[in-house]
C-alpha cells in the first residue's frame, strides 16, 4: 500500500476518533454534574462503544496496509 493511500485511510477515521473523544468528555461531565446514574451509564457504554469502533477501524487500517484481510464486521 502507498504512503499516501494509508494516510488517507488513517484521516478518514480522525472524525470518528473526535466523536469517541466528545463522548468520553460528555460521559464525565455528565458524572461531575451528578446527573442520574442511568444517563451516566448510557453516556458510558456510548462513550465506550465508540473507542471500539476506532480500535476497530485503526486495526483494520493496519491490516489492509500490511495486504492482509480481517473477518468482516458483523
Amino acid at each position: 500500500m502507498e504512503k499516501r493511500t494509508f494516510i488517507g485511510m488513517v484521516e478518514a477515521g480522525e472524525p470518528l476518533i473526535q466523536q469517541a473523544v466528545d463522548a468520553m468528555r460528555r460521559y464525565h461531565e455528565a458524572e461531575a454534574a451528578g446527573q442520574p446514574q442511568e444517563e451516566v451509564e448510557r453516556l458510558r457504554l456510548l462513550a465506550e462503544s465508540l473507542f471500539q469502533a476506532v480500535s476497530d477501524y485503526q486495526l483494520r487500517v493496519m491490516a489492509k496496509a500490511r495486504g492482509k484481510d480481517l473477518p468482516p464486521l458483523h
